[in-house]
């Protein structure tokens, strides 16, 4: 019974022995890869495990470039591994430039997938040219109509600049801008709707692919829209701000006016004071002449008798002016 158990004990330890070793040593992986023609060696494998590279991120695609013809080594793979490249994709991207005769080399291609752009699709747009589409771009001519043109640009990706080129957003915004030029050039809007290859052939004058990632092979105009009539829009708003600086002036002055009317009637108000006040001292000053014997009362009572007679005349004049205001009337 002991006999046993101890040859079980030896099974399972000898079961998980070798579970060890080949989930450590790729066995299958290297019988895959010698059969495919691959000369990579078992110790090779366990040293990549070791340099924590998985075994298998690299001798597929060291298969794949082999069966297309490619001399890539194992090392240059690990070491773009390493680096947090996608060997896969690369390896891809060689065979796909290959095929297309384009001239790529490994260390390129590495460069360009380590730089975080697509290799496989930049070399997939050197054989079959992209389309861009641009929104509408609004531009406003020299009458002042606004036109909306839309443009489709065909772009190649240029191998040489992958690496520190700009991307799609600096093509769209160059043709962006060469279309707001060439439409706020002309003179009429009806040029623009009657020659639309006149952008496109203006725009591509300018070499606005130069620095990019692209080769701009064609821009063409899909549509062409007529939108707000900005220069009236404009005419209108300015007769609008002057119209409201023309009141705001002439409130100004109808305020200016009624304080000056304002302050002319307290000066009137204060001459009256004056005048009444003048006159209040009238009496004293004639009680103060005859006590002191510089008026007599005979000029005084004179003097009394003259003012009525001045007020019965004033009376007498009053009732002929409304009388002859009556005549008139009748």
């Amino acid at each position: 019974m002991e006999g046993l158990i101890g040859i079980i004990i030896i099974i399972v330890i000898a079961f998980i022995a070798i579970s060890v070793f080949l989930s450590f040593v790729p066995i299958g992986l290297w019988i895959s890869a010698i059969a495919a023609g691959v000369n990579v060696g078992i110790f090779s494998l366990v040293g990549m495990r070791l340099r924590r590279v998985a075994p298998k991120k690299v001798i597929n695609p060291l298969v794949k470039a082999h069966k297309a013809g490619l001399d890539i080594s194992t090392n240059q793979l690990e070491s773009h591994y390493l680096a947090g490249g996608n060997v896969d994709r690369v390896v891809d991207a060689l065979i796909a430039a290959q095929r297309a005769d384009i001239s790529l080399t490994f260390e390129r291609c590495a460069a360009i997938d380590l730089a975080g752009r697509d290799v496989l699709e930049a070399v997939q747009m050197s054989v079959n040219p992209k389309v861009i589409e641009t929104p509408f771009i609004a531009g406003v001519a020299m009458d002042g109509i606004e036109v909306k043109a839309k443009a489709r640009i065909t772009v190649r990706a240029n191998i040489e600049r992958l690496v520190g080129g700009a991307g799609e957003d600096t093509i769209v915004a160059r043709v962006g801008e060469g279309i707001v030029s060439t439409i706020g050039s002309s003179e009429r809007h009806t040029n623009v709707l009657e020659n639309p290859d006149m952008i496109s052939q203006t725009v591509l004058g300018k070499g606005l692919d130069s620095g990019t990632a692209f080769e701009i092979l064609s821009i063409d105009i899909a549509d062409v829209d007529i939108g707000k009539n900005i220069g009236a829009d404009l005419q209108t708003e300015q007769a609008v701000a002057d119209k409201n600086i023309a009141q705001a002036k002439a409130e100004e002055r109808r305020a200016m006016a009624v304080a000056k009317e304002q302050e002319m009637k307290a000066q009137v108000e204060e001459m009256k004071a004056k005048v009444v006040e003048a006159e209040s001292e009238v009496p004293l000053a004639m009680a103060q002449a005859l006590r002191e014997g510089n008026l007599g009362v005979g000029d005084y009572f004179n003097l009394k008798n003259i003012e009525s007679d001045t007020d019965m005349r004033n009376s007498i004049k009053d009732m002929g002016k409304g009388q002859n205001h009556s005549t008139d009337r009748n």
